[in-house]
């Protein structure tokens, strides 16, 4: 009979796997490759072609540019574009926000409501949703009747600027919703309730350890908002008047009515700047590190 040794009888040592490699290199940067190829045909290429335009025709310079910068008409629109896009967006963050947050504190059967009510928009045409904004806007509308009947109105609400800020609100609203929902999902709740355990009322814990976490998310969603309101198009056209006129319109007007390539080139060259520079000027601001206010200095101070 064969007596085993302790050492014989162990147990073979297991030798570890070698961890796996992630894909360095060239090979990674394939993945990359369709989406650089549908941006470059799609977005590069026009928007090149447009600049050049902006400078050859009709007589290579900055004639179109410095036309524009001295037409009162194109400032004019230009200004109205970004007060029309910022009055969209902070209807918008005023609307979404608490919108989102409800979404974070009520059960998973009503989050799945609320979210559905929010994507129902992309379920519907926007010609069609326009349309329905030109019935309710009427003088003898949906909405003036409710203004009526709480002694606000009949106010003149097609063809204004207020009509048009409500529709273009009304169809970029999930575009705010969904950034500030995700963003509030990822907050730890146990940080508010860390804060009124040192003694914070629930309003200071908000507002000094809640806003902060959720303020990127608003930033995002803003910045999508402010850059899909600037070039907007259909919902002005239709809900408002030529006294409303945005820059996609008058862009339209000079390529459709006055065949001006020039001039409709440095215009979307104008507006591509103003969309660039908003957005590097967002991602400078919440480019901040750190623990938020409230966590700084003791919750309550």
């Amino acid at each position: 009979m064969v007596s085993l040794s302790p050492v014989d009888a162990a147990p073979a040592a297991t030798v570890p796997a070698a961890p796996r490699r992630r894909p360095r290199g060239r090979p990674l940067l394939l993945l990359a490759v369709p989406a650089l190829v549908v941006l470059t045909v799609f977005f590069v290429v026009p928007a090149a072609r447009l600049a050049w335009l902006s400078v050859s025709t009709p007589e290579l310079g900055l004639d179109n540019y410095t036309g524009l910068a001295t037409d009162g008409v194109v400032v004019t629109v230009v200004l109205r574009t970004l007060g029309m896009a910022t009055v969209v967006t902070v209807l918008c963050v005023l609307c979404a926000y608490p919108y989102a947050y409800l979404m974070t504190i009520v059960g998973h059967r009503w989050t799945a409501v609320l979210t559905a009510l929010v994507l129902l928009p992309f379920w519907t045409s926007l010609m069609a949703r326009t349309f329905a904004w030109v019935v309710l806007l009427q003088d003898t509308g949906l909405v003036n009747g409710l203004l009526t009947a709480v002694g606000l109105g009949p106010i003149r609400l097609l063809g204004t600027t207020a009509g048009v800020s409500m529709a273009m609100a009304q169809v970029m609203l999930p575009f705010m919703v969904l950034p500030v929902y995700a963003a509030m999902r990822g907050i730890d709740r146990s940080l508010v309730d860390a804060a009124m355990g040192l003694g914070a009322t629930p309003v200071a814990a908000f507002l000094r350890v809640y806003l902060p976490l959720s303020l990127r998310g608003v930033a995002a969603g803003a910045t999508l908002v402010m850059v899909l309101s600037l070039g907007f198009y259909v919902t002005p056209s239709l809900v408002g008047s030529p006294q409303q006129s945005m820059l996609a319109q008058l862009i339209s007007v000079q390529v459709n009515q006055l065949v001006d390539f020039g001039a409709a080139g440095a215009l979307a060259v104008t507006l591509l700047v103003v969309t660039l520079v908003l957005v590097a000027a967002v991602q400078r601001l919440t480019r901040t590190g750190g623990a938020p206010v409230g966590l700084v200095g003791g919750a309550g101070s």
